[in-house]
């Protein structure tokens, strides 16, 4: 039975990504912890483990499936987040390449980038939330968002420095 309902749950999911993965995760986060399949700042450290993973931003889907029913789950997890929206992607594809650069088309995209700005922000926020506990967590999560705003550095140094920092104990 938890298996069908990962099934239905993330297949119903994967139809909204739009932009991605990221922007369902305030969506995702209130699914597992409404379900009592885990706490938000368990959710918050599998999507951290799944961003530091290399590959895409969908695999915390299957950390979740994982936590939740096992090697089972994680696959029965990624099938429903993956295939309806694959399917849904190849259908739309083909309707936008016939009309590619119509008004309609146009209109479209200009009216999907704001909801997906949208939906990025709210994931950091709550993802912000989750994470951050205490002030130096919440100046820790300033710091490295004004150092990604103002340097052009791969993330992976600033999850470096965010690491060397908690290990340090200066968190």
């Amino acid at each position: 039975m938890i298996l069908l309902l990962l099934l239905w749950q993330f297949g119903v999911l994967s139809l909204m990504a739009v932009g991605g993965a990221n922007v369902l995760l305030p969506e995702l986060q209130r699914l597992v912890v409404e379900q009592g399949w885990m706490s938000a700042p368990q959710f918050a450290e599998l999507f951290a483990l799944a961003q530091a993973a290399p590959g895409p931003n969908v695999l915390v889907v299957s950390l979740i499936g994982w936590h939740v029913a096992g090697m089972a789950g994680a696959l029965v997890s990624m099938l429903g987040m993956c295939l309806p929206s694959s399917l849904l992607s190849y259908y739309v594809s083909r309707w936008w390449a016939e009309r590619k650069g119509s008004e309609l088309t146009q209109l479209i995209a200009r009216a999907l980038q704001p909801l997906t700005v949208g939906l990025v922000g709210a994931s950091a926020c709550l993802l912000l939330q989750a994470a951050n506990r205490d002030a130096a967590g919440w100046g820790l999560s300033l710091a490295v968002a004004l150092i990604a705003w103002r340097r052009n550095w791969n993330p992976l140094w600033l999850l470096l420095l965010g690491g060397l920092i908690g290990g340090l104990g200066w968190l």
